[in-house]
C-alpha cells in the first residue's frame, strides 16, 4: 500500500496519456492502430522474467484501483454528503444510487484534475521521456497526491496515527509514509462530511417538526407526518437551488 497509491497515479496517467496521444498521432499519420495479443512463453533472457514479474504485479495493483479511489480521493466525502442529503429529503431511492455515485465521481474527476495534471507533468512524461525509472516516476507521482490529502487532513489525525505508528514526528509532514497519511485522511474525511451532513439535515428537520406539531394539533394521529412534510421539503429544496449549492459547498470545501 505504500508504493500502490504512486503506481495508481502514475498507471492512470500513462492511460490518460494514451488515450489522448495515440489517437490523435495515428489519425494525423494515417496509421492503424495495431492488435493487443498475450502469449504465454518460456523466458530467454533475466530481464524478460523480470518485465513479466512487473507486468504481474501492475495487473494485480489495479484490483486495488476502487479501494485507492476511496481512501486517496475526494470522493469519500461526496458520496456521504449526498447520501446524507437524499436520506435528508426522506425521498428514499431518489436520486438512485447510481446517480449519485456518477455524480460523486465526476465531481472527484473535477476536484482531482489539478492533482492529475500535476502527476502527467512531474512523473508520467519524464517517465515516458526516459528520464526517470519506474521507482522514481512512481515516487513523483505520489507526492501531489500525498499533498492533496496532507491539505485536507486535521493535524490531530495525522498526530494520531504518527503516534500510533510510534515514529518520531516530522519536521516535514511530506516525509511522512502513506501508510499514516491515507487513515489520518480517511478519518479527517469522515469527520467533515458528518458535519456537512449536520448541517443539511437541520432545515429539513425544522419542517418534519413542524409538520409533526401541526398534525398532532389538529389530531390526525393516524397520518404519518412523512407524506405531508415530504412536498414540502421538495419545494424548499427546489427554491434555494439546492443542487446547486450542495456542489459548489462540496467542491469549495476542498482546498
Amino acid at each position: 500500500m505504500v508504493r500502490a497509491s504512486g503506481l495508481f497515479a502514475l498507471t492512470i496517467g500513462l492511460a490518460a496519456a494514451a488515450l489522448l496521444a495515440v489517437p490523435r498521432q495515428a489519425c494525423a499519420a494515417g496509421l492503424t492502430l495495431p492488435n493487443v495479443s498475450l502469449n504465454v512463453g518460456a523466458a530467454g533472457t533475466p530481464a524478460t522474467v523480470v518485465d513479466s514479474v512487473k507486468l504481474l504485479v501492475l495487473l494485480s495493483v489495479l484490483s486495488f484501483v476502487p479501494a485507492i479511489l476511496l481512501m486517496t480521493t475526494s470522493f469519500t466525502r461526496i458520496i456521504i454528503v449526498l447520501s446524507f442529503l437524499r436520506s435528508a429529503l426522506g425521498t428514499q431511492t431518489t436520486p438512485p444510487s447510481q446517480v449519485l455515485i456518477g455524480l460523486a465521481l465526476f465531481l472527484s474527476l473535477f476536484i482531482m484534475a489539478p492533482v492529475y495534471r500535476q502527476v502527467n507533468s512531474d512523473a508520467v512524461q519524464p517517465y515516458l521521456a526516459g528520464r526517470l525509472s519506474q521507482t522514481q516516476a512512481e515516487d513523483a507521482a505520489a507526492a501531489p497526491l500525498r499533498t492533496f490529502m496532507l491539505n485536507q487532513t486535521r493535524k490531530n489525525d495525522l498526530g494520531l496515527f504518527v503516534q500510533l505508528a510510534k515514529i518520531s514526528q516530522p519536521v516535514d509532514p511530506q516525509t511522512l509514509p502513506l501508510t499514516v497519511v491515507i487513515p489520518a485522511f480517511i478519518t479527517s474525511e469522515l469527520k467533515t462530511a458528518f458535519q456537512m451532513g449536520f448541517l443539511i439535515y437541520i432545515p429539513f428537520l425544522v419542517i418534519d417538526i413542524v409538520v409533526a406539531s401541526i398534525l398532532m394539533s389538529m389530531g390526525m394521529f393516524m397520518l404519518p407526518p412523512v407524506i405531508i412534510s415530504l412536498p414540502f421539503k421538495i419545494l424548499l429544496f427546489v427554491m434555494v437551488d439546492g443542487w446547486y449549492l450542495v456542489v459548489k459547498s462540496l467542491v469549495e470545501s476542498f482546498h
